[in-house]
């Protein structure tokens, strides 16, 4: 599959409803989201102890919890959706907290032995509150096999392999950029994909020319709007810049807002937060098999040696610094709008509209960014990572047309109902 660049941007718009849902209500006395708290619990380990880089590195370990979940909560409700991986036995009298629990628990514990004395007092303490019995036995029995099966599905699945980006000298070239100039996270693009069929699937068209008209269009704008010192962007796209570019990622915010405000329940909750994780997953796997294809350069670098790239439409700035710290990774297509297209096309495909309000606050930021609709959240994060001065707009909306193509398949194919 080949993303065309002139369908990347309408495309996020084009909504089916094949993952319709009604929202449901929780009862009033009910206890908190089980699925909520242990994605929390799972944010806890992921990036707070263990400070893997979100969301590429991160997302793995958020896909594999949400998706040994899924499979709990599934199974526990009669299986009225596809399984991921398989439905443990179940008869519908287990308890799904303790099935989210320990589902997430013993993945968690897997993925991050060093962890082991904090998370298993976290579990502990998480069943401490669930009354004993028939019914919690049955849960930790199906949590502990959906855990088993996910973390046997993952095992040597490509992650943290060392190789590195593809280096290069020529003008369009990717090299590592200031301040760290470190060269990581090459491996992203070659892990085993959690739903997708192969990561190569989503080949984009490719990086204008550096001598083209769309280059030198794209240069001159992220070079007036990205610099940390501009003068012509304004305090709310400082803000969105900012707000976007949060390394605790904004999209965890968002899709437990999305699961408070819309009153999903636990088994809704379980195949929301799944179609999340394994879209923005999928999306960060395609979209850096891609970079590492086209190995594009970054504008930091690109402005600083416009002099030798033959173009004489660009003028170099050797002190030209971008509002945040460039990511180490080539420029082309973007990440962030990789990810999050494949996301908001899922979600709205999920609710079966796109008009649905959600927000989530940034600590980078200080504040609450909200959004009205799903594709006003894509169409911003697009400009945003212009303002932030780390991308080129083509590396932008291309990113959108590859992530909407990752959304699509994966609500066309997985977590659908049972016919």
């Amino acid at each position: 599959m080949v993303i065309t660049r002139c369908a990347a941007l309408s495309a996020t718009l084009a909504l089916t409803t094949t993952l319709t849902v009604a929202p449901q209500a929780a009862h009033a006395n009910a206890s908190p989201n089980a699925v909520v708290v242990w994605d929390s619990n799972a944010q806890t380990a992921i990036w707070d102890v263990a400070q893997q880089a979100p969301p590429q590195v991160a997302g793995r370990g958020f896909a594999m919890v949400s998706g040994a979940v899924y499979d709990a909560v599934n199974a526990i409700a009669g299986t009225p959706y596809r399984p991921y991986l398989g439905a443990p036995r179940a008869n519908g009298r287990e308890s799904a907290d303790a099935a989210v629990g320990t589902a997430a628990y013993q993945v968690l514990d897997a993925i991050f032995p060093a962890q082991e004395e904090r998370l298993r007092t976290q579990y502990d303490e998480w069943l401490a509150g669930i009354p004993d019995g028939p019914a919690k036995r049955g849960g930790l029995r199906v949590g502990a096999e959906a855990a088993a099966a996910m973390i046997t599905a993952r095992r040597d699945d490509g992650a943290f392999d060392p190789r590195p980006w593809t280096v290069g000298t020529e003008p369009g070239q990717y090299r590592p950029t200031p301040p760290g100039f470190e060269n990581t996270g090459a491996w992203v693009g070659f892990l085993k994909p959690f739903a997708v069929p192969d990561a190569t699937e989503f080949r984009t068209p490719g990086p204008p020319s550096v001598t083209s008209r769309a280059f030198t269009r794209d240069f001159a704008e992220v070079k007036r709007l990205g610099s940390k010192t501009s003068t012509v962007r304004t305090a709310d796209q400082t803000e969105a810049a900012l707000w976007w570019h949060d390394r605790r990622s904004v999209s965890w915010g968002m899709k437990r807002d999305l699961a408070v405000t819309q009153r999903l329940s636990v088994l809704e909750t379980a195949r929301f937060y799944a179609l999340a994780d394994f879209t923005g997953t999928d999306g960060a796997i395609a979209c850096a098999n891609d970079k590492e294809f086209w190995h594009f350069w970054r504008p930091v670098t690109a402005i600083r040696t416009a002099g030798t790239d033959g173009n004489p439409a660009t003028t170099p700035d050797p002190g030209w610094t971008p509002l945040v710290v460039t990511p180490p990774n080539p420029d082309y297509p973007s990440g962030h709008t990789c990810r999050t297209a494949a996301q908001m096309t899922a979600y709205a495909r999920f609710f079966g509209r796109d008009r649905v309000p959600f927000s989530a606050f940034s600590v980078d930021s200080g504040t609450t960014r909200h959004f009205g609709s799903f594709s006003q959240a894509t169409a911003e994060v697009v400009e945003a990572r212009i303002w932030a001065g780390i991308h080129f707009r083509s590396a932008d909306v291309d990113g959108t047309g590859l992530g909407t193509a990752v959304g699509n398949h994966i609500t066309k194919h997985y977590f659908q109902p049972r016919r």
